[in-house]
């Protein structure tokens, strides 16, 4: 760059004083095959014009193709929850019509099958006589199943499966979540069997899945009294 006028050599020159000398000195680019050929770029047959060799040709590709592929991804994913959260809505407002308990462990289930795409749906409860539809549970077996202290699993646990009755061969992922019934109604479990494996999993996030826990908790609260 000592040629380039009023450009000064440095050790590492920023963009703007390399564009400048640029400017003032274009032979500097073009009078260079080798450097030309090194950016993947070429002389066209016009000296004035600078064509994209196939290297950068490549590279821009790559770069389109990377860019559009997010665009996608990200599109599928918004997509995915509009879906998911409609469904959600709805399955709220079919639970808010269940005229007690064991109509709302009916619909639970009819929700799972028609609404989520999944194998069941069941309600558990836990150290109690447990309302016609749900599971019986011994005393801290929710505990047991979710492990101490935890309110959610997302994955498969072969000792929760006897949850989903007589679709328990069926299920080879599930999501479970505590209930905390109010007013001392005891402890219960929310679960949802899918057949695919990769239904539910580990890194999954768990918000929908909760939110539907706390409305059928406070349900059951109400139509236990």
């Amino acid at each position: 760059m000592r040629g380039a006028g009023e450009a000064e050599p440095t050790e590492d020159p920023c963009p703007e004083t390399v564009r400048a000398a640029l400017l003032k000195r274009p032979d500097i680019l073009t009078g260079d095959p080798k450097t030309l050929q090194a950016l993947g770029l070429a002389l066209g047959a016009d000296a004035r014009v600078v064509a994209f060799g196939p290297a950068a040709l490549a590279r821009v590709s790559e770069t389109a193709r990377r860019e559009s592929e997010a665009r996608a991804s990200l599109e599928a994913v918004a997509r995915a929850n509009f879906v998911a959260h409609d469904q959600t809505r709805e399955a709220v407002v079919d639970l808010l019509d269940a005229r007690d308990a064991p109509d709302l462990a009916r619909r639970l289930d009819e929700i799972a099958r028609t609404r989520f795409g999944l194998q069941a749906g069941a309600l558990g409860l836990e150290g109690m006589a447990a309302p016609e539809g749900w599971r019986a549970l011994p005393p801290g077996g929710v505990d047991q199943l979710l492990e101490p202290g935890a309110n959610l699993l997302l994955g498969f646990r072969a000792t929760a499966v006897g949850l989903f009755g007589d679709q328990a061969p069926f299920i080879r992922s599930m999501a479970l979540a505590r209930l905390d019934l109010p007013d001392d109604g005891g402890v219960g479990l929310m679960g949802f069997g899918s057949g695919d494996p990769e239904g539910f999993t580990p890194d999954m996030g768990p918000e929908l899945v909760g939110f539907m826990a706390r409305v059928t908790e406070r349900l059951a609260g109400r139509l236990r009294r």
